[in-house]
């Protein structure tokens, strides 16, 4: 089996998370720039003079399927590198993947990762 892992994390953190993975043999990630708020609710600047809310925190999505063996280091190795400690560090989602195909030649399964 595989599993999708969905990481929300600061923008801040990616370059480190994304070099920690490729150490760890995991090449393949889909990433997307997002944006959104969980318990931090946003936060209030100040331009020209004027006070508003941003409602919307800047975060980077990454969308990784992995085999099952690797899935623990993974996890591991993305709460080391992406975790300050402060509200707004992200969040991992963990989906079961039931097969994979490769559209080039039409492998399937871990093989086609």
């Amino acid at each position: 089996m595989m599993t999708k892992l969905e990481v929300i994390i600061q923008p801040s953190k990616f370059e480190a998370v994304k070099d920690v993975l490729t150490e760890l043999g995991i090449g393949g990630m889909t990433i997307s720039d997002v944006r959104g708020h969980g318990r931090q609710k946003g936060h209030t600047e100040v331009y020209k003079g004027r006070e508003y809310t941003v409602d919307l925190v800047p975060k980077v999505k990454l969308e990784i399927v992995v085999s099952d063996e690797l899935v623990d280091s993974a996890v591991k190795a993305i709460l080391a590198t992406a975790a300050t400690g402060k509200i707004g560090d992200g969040k991992i989602f963990l989906y079961k993947v039931e097969d994979v195909i490769r559209i080039r030649n039409q492998e399937r399964g871990a093989v086609a990762l």
